[in-house]
Parts: structure tokens; C-alpha cells; sequence
């Protein structure tokens, strides 16, 4: 069993993706810099939908995209340059329309620490108008087949 096996996971089954801190994503400080954990966010986001087959092909074929509308970050501890981490996220709402929501927690398999928790909230949109759209079929097939339960979701209307 690895380290990474060990990881103490908010939720069960996230989709991980592979962070190593490096020197120029560090700030004056000399730790990770928060814009810095916002890419990883975008980063693992991507990679999760695309390998669940919401590709930017098929965004483009449906002119439609899921774009974010909020999101809360609470940064517990320090990353450093160097440091090995391990961001795991999940689908955690799809209200069957227009809106869904995603958990993340980003972890230092070295020491176990979780460094970051975060949720991010998404509305569907058209492409061309940037406006409010209601999610196509396909999209709403993929965010509710992968919707885990027991997380951080959409509050109610």
C-alpha cells in the first residue's frame, strides 16, 4: 500500500491529478500562490469532465459550456516549492437544468496534511452570447452519472 492509498479523502473515489510545486509558482512568501492553487482547480476540473467524455469537441458541437459562477477556497496550509501533492475533486450536484457544483481537496501525501479545500459552483452557458442556457441532454447525462453524493453541492432555490 502507498502513501497515496492512506490519503484520508473527504469523499470516496476522486478523480486525482498530480501536482508538483514549482519555484515560479511560489510568491514572495515562499509558498504556493493562491492564484496558483485556482489554476490546479481549473486544471483537475478539465481533466475530470473530459475523461468522463464532456470534451471541448463536444462543448463546441453543443455551443454550450459550464462556466463558473463561484468559488470558495479555504487554505489551511502551506505548499512549497518542491513539494509533491495530490488534488482530488468530484462532481457533487447537477440540479438536472443548468447549475452543478464541484468539491475539491488537495493533499501532501508526505505528511498527509489536507493543504486546501474548495467548492466551485458552474451555470451552463451559451458560447456565442455568454448567456444563461439550459444544459443540453448529453451534458446532463455525464454531470448526473457522476454526481457523488454526501458532498458539498448547489444550495436550494
Amino acid at each position: 500500500m502507498t502513501a497515496d492509498q492512506n490519503i484520508d479523502w473527504d469523499l470516496p473515489d476522486p478523480f486525482t491529478l498530480e501536482i508538483t510545486v514549482r519555484e515560479e509558482d511560489t510568491d514572495r512568501l515562499g509558498h504556493a500562490n493562491n492564484v496558483v492553487y485556482v489554476r490546479w482547480l481549473e486544471d483537475v476540473s478539465w481533466a475530470h469532465i473530459e475523461s468522463l467524455g464532456m470534451t471541448w469537441e463536444l462543448h463546441e458541437s453543443t455551443g454550450k459550456a459550464m462556466a463558473i459562477t463561484r468559488t470558495e477556497i479555504d487554505y489551511l496550509a502551506s505548499a512549497n516549492a518542491g513539494d509533491r501533492l495530490i488534488l482530488g475533486t468530484w462532481l457533487t450536484g447537477f440540479d438536472g437544468r443548468f447549475r452543478s457544483s464541484r468539491q475539491f481537496q488537495l493533499v501532501r501525501p508526505a505528511d498527509g496534511k489536507t493543504l486546501v479545500r474548495a467548492v466551485s459552483t458552474h451555470a451552463c452557458v451559451n458560447m456565442k452570447t455568454q448567456r444563461p442556457s439550459r444544459a443540453p441532454q448529453v451534458f446532463a447525462e455525464i454531470l448526473s452519472a457522476a454526481s457523488v453524493s454526501g458532498g458539498k453541492g448547489l444550495a436550494p432555490d
